[in-house]
């Protein structure tokens, strides 16, 4: 079934950002937690085959999620996101960086900076994220990765997830 929800993907080299705007048909409260809580994270936020485990999270400013992307041979790539403000149900912000398994920075590949905003249309949430990378080269190698068609299936997923609540 083709989504008539509004999925927004633009690359703006000149700022070295990545926009996404989304919208999901769920209330925003239901929207928030499934960007803020771990349990509902790691049920959409990895594309398929992979799978989303969180170590450890800590949604608060000064807080960090440590997680795996875990694929279908147990193989596990770690991320952390460092939370910097938070706003309830309006706004938040993190600085997203591969690593090992307990935290310790890749310095291959920087941070990416995301700015991420929600808010109520009606019975539906938009979530407009901006990505900020330190360098248009960096922000280039994430996009020639896969990362638009990987956040076009993690919202797809999520969508799935507001689907059957519905149910």
């Amino acid at each position: 079934m083709e989504s008539n929800l509004l999925m927004n993907f633009s690359i703006d080299k000149e700022n070295k950002m990545v926009n996404i705007k989304r919208e999901f048909d769920a209330p925003l409260s239901d929207v928030w937690s499934a960007w803020t809580e771990a349990e509902i994270l790691d049920q959409w936020w990895a594309p398929l085959p992979f799978k989303s485990e969180t170590k450890i999270m800590e949604f608060k400013e000064g807080g960090r999620r440590l997680y795996a992307m875990v694929g279908p041979e147990d193989q596990k790539r770690w991320s952390t996101f460092d939370y910097s403000s938070i706003s309830p149900k309006t706004n938040f912000k993190y600085a997203a960086t591969f690593c090992d398994a307990d935290g310790n920075p890749n310095s291959e590949f920087g941070s990416s900076y995301w700015d991420i905003n929600f808010s109520e249309k009606g019975e539906r949430t938009i979530v407009d994220i901006a990505i900020t990378r330190d360098s248009l080269e960096d922000l280039l190698k994430i996009v020639e990765m896969g990362f638009k068609e990987g956040m076009t299936a993690t919202m797809k997923t999520l969508d799935t997830i507001f689907e059957s609540r519905k149910k």
